[in-house]
C-alpha cells in the first residue's frame, strides 16, 4: 500500500491526513497550539509551535497503521494565508508570527493605497486589507526598526514549516498572491510594489507550481516523524487553494460555497485578465495556470453559532432547527444581515453590524434561526451575483462545511444561488486538497483533474426549486439596501461598543 500525507496547517491546529491512491482516508492526527493576543487586534504564533506539531501529528498519524512510515510517497501542504514570518540572515524567526486576522496595520493599508494608488488593483489584484502580508511588513518596519534592520526574507506560515521539513526556501504562488506583493497575471514579485515601499527583492522566496517537488525531508526529521528521508515534499498551497482543489474546483463553471465560521464562495477562473475591480478577492488556483475569485462572508457559521448559543444554550443544532423547512421561503417577512463582526464581501466594513428587519409578534424563534440561514446564504449570494456581472458562469456549486451538514440549507442555496448545488460524500477541505497535491506531485495522476476523479465524491444533488426562486430573487433586493440603509446608524453606535 502506497500513501501520501496532507498537512492543513490551520490557525488552531494543525492536521494531517494519511490518504491511499483511492482517496481514501486510511488516518487522519491533529495538534493544537496557542494563540497570543498580546494587546487588543493583535493575533500572534510561535512559528516553532508550528514545526513542534506538523512532525507530532505525522508520527502519530503513521503510528495509527502498520507500515505505512515506510509507505508515504509524498506530502504536501496547506496554510493558513498572508501570516508575516520574517527571517534572519542565519534563517531563524525574529519575532513571533503575525497572523491574518491581526487587525494592527489599518494606517499601513491607508498608506499602500496612497503609495499605489490604482497600481494596486491592477498588479496585486485585491484591495489593501489589513489581513494581508504588505502592511504587516510595513508595521514591523514603522514600529520594530532594529528588529527589521535584521530581516532577510519573509515567509508564510506553510513555508516556513516545509522549510523546517527540508532545509529549502520558497512560496507556491497562491499563497504569494495574499502577500499584495504579487504580480498575479504575471506570477512574479512585483517590482514596482517593491520599489514603492522601498523593499528589497531579495527579501522575497523563489517561487514555486503548488505541486513542484521541492525537496526531501532531512534525517533528523525523518528519524522524528516516523518517515523515509526520502519521502517527496510538495509545494503546496494556500488553504483556500487547497479547499478548492480538494472539492474538485478545477473547471471553469465549477464554484465553491464553504460555511464554516467564515463563509467563503470561491469560483474557479482561467481568465487571468478578467477584472472584478478589487470587489472580490483575485488570487492564483493551486492548479498551475489557473485562478479563483472569491468572496468572503466574515461571520457565516459564526451567526448560527452566536444564535444558537445566544438564543438555545444546550440544545443541539438539529433540536435548534427541527422545523425549519415548514417555514416558507422569507420567514414571515424576516430579514437577518450576518454582519455581527463587520463585513468584507461587498462591503469591507469593519463598523458595520448585524440586523433582524421586520420582526413581528406573530414570529417564533424557528423563524428567526431559518432567517439567519437566509441571510447567510443571501450575503454570500452577493458574491455569486457580482462573479455573474463579470461575465463568469455560475452554474454548479460544491457546497462544503457546516452548510452542507443540513439538507434544507442546502435546498436554500440552490433556490438563492438559482444553481445546482452538489455535497461531498468525502469532504475532508484543505487536507485532502494537500494530499492531492501530494498524489499529483507524486506522480501517481497525470493531472490534478484526474486525481479529482479519483479523490473526490460527489453526494446528493440540489436543483433549484422555481417558486423559491422567484420568492428569494425579491427577498435578495430588499437585503441588499440594508447595508445602506444601516450603515449610519452603526458608525453613530461605534463609542457605545466594548
Amino acid at each position: 500500500m502506497s500513501y501520501v500525507i496532507g498537512i492543513d496547517l490551520g490557525t488552531s491546529a494543525v492536521k494531517a491526513l494519511l490518504v491511499d491512491k483511492q482517496g481514501q482516508v486510511a488516518a487522519e492526527a491533529s495538534h493544537a497550539y496557542e494563540l497570543y493576543h498580546e494587546h487588543t487586534g493583535w493575533s500572534e504564533q510561535r512559528p516553532e509551535d508550528w514545526v513542534e506539531g506538523t512532525v507530532a501529528a505525522i508520527r502519530e498519524l503513521v503510528s495509527l497503521v502498520e507500515g505505512a512510515g515506510e509507505q508515504v510517497e509524498g506530502i504536501s501542504f496547506s496554510g493558513q494565508m498572508h501570516g508575516l514570518v520574517l527571517l534572519d540572515q542565519a534563517n531563524q524567526p525574529l519575532r513571533n508570527a503575525i497572523l491574518w486576522n491581526d487587525t494592527r496595520t489599518t494606517g499601513q493599508c491607508r498608506e499602500i493605497e496612497r503609495v499605489l494608488g490604482p497600481q494596486l488593483n491592477a498588479i496585486a489584484r485585491n484591495p489593501a486589507l489589513e489581513g494581508f502580508t504588505l502592511p504587516k511588513i510595513l508595521w514591523v518596519r514603522q514600529n520594530e526598526p532594529e528588529l527589521f534592520a535584521q530581516a532577510a526574507l519573509f515567509l508564510l506560515p506553510k513555508d516556513y514549516v516545509r522549510y523546517r521539513l527540508t532545509g529549502k526556501l520558497h512560496m507556491d504562488y497562491s499563497d504569494a498572491a495574499g502577500t499584495l506583493l504579487l504580480d498575479v497575471a504575471s506570477k512574479a514579485w512585483s517590482p514596482e510594489i517593491l520599489a514603492g515601499f522601498d523593499l528589497p527583492a531579495t527579501i522575497c522566496p523563489p517561487l514555486v507550481e503548488s505541486h513542484a517537488t521541492v525537496g526531501t525531508l532531512l534525517p533528523d526529521i525523518a528519524e522524528q516523524s516516523g518517515l523515509n528521508a526520502s519521502v517527496k515534499v510538495i509545494a503546496g498551497g494556500a488553504d483556500n487553494a487547497c479547499g478548492a482543489i480538494g472539492a474538485g474546483i478545477l473547471s471553469e463553471g465549477l464554484t465553491l460555497c464553504s460555511i464554516g465560521t467564515s463563509g467563503v464562495i470561491l469560483s474557479y477562473e482561467n481568465n487571468k485578465e478578467r477584472d472584478f475591480d478589487g470587489k472580490v478577492h483575485f488570487f492564483n488556483h493551486g492548479k498551475q495556470d489557473s485562478y479563483y475569485a472569491m468572496g468572503v462572508t466574515l461571520a457565516a457559521g459564526y451567526s448560527l453559532s452566536w444564535f444558537k448559543n445566544t438564543f438555545a444554550a444546550g440544545e443541539s443544532y438539529d433540536q435548534l432547527l427541527d422545523g425549519v423547512d415548514t417555514v416558507k421561503p422569507g420567514s414571515e417577512g424576516l430579514l437577518f444581515t450576518p454582519y455581527l463582526v463587520g463585513e468584507r464581501t461587498p462591503h469591507a466594513d469593519a463598523n458595520i453590524r448585524g440586523s433582524f428587519i421586520g420582526i413581528d409578534g406573530s414570529q417564533r424563534r424557528i423563524h428567526f434561526a431559518r432567517a439567519v440561514m437566509e441571510g447567510i446564504t443571501f450575503s454570500l449570494n452577493e458574491s455569486v451575483v457580482m462573479f455573474r456581472e463579470a461575465g463568469k458562469t455560475v452554474d454548479t456549486i460544491i457546497s462544503i462545511g457546516g452548510g452542507a451538514q443540513n439538507p434544507v440549507w442546502l435546498q436554500m442555496q440552490a433556490d438563492i444561488f438559482d444553481a445546482t448545488v452538489v455535497a461531498l460524500q468525502n469532504e475532508q477541505g484543505p487536507g485532502l486538497g494537500a494530499a492531492m497535491l501530494a498524489a499529483y506531485g507524486s506522480g501517481w495522476f497525470a493531472s490534478l483533474e484526474e486525481c479529482a476523479a479519483a479523490f473526490v465524491q460527489q453526494g446528493q444533488r440540489y436543483t433549484p426549486n422555481a417558486e423559491a426562486v422567484q420568492a428569494y430573487a425579491g427577498l435578495f433586493k430588499i437585503y441588499q439596501q440594508i447595508y445602506a440603509q444601516t450603515r449610519g446608524l452603526n458608525e453613530a453606535l461605534v463609542p457605545y461598543r466594548n
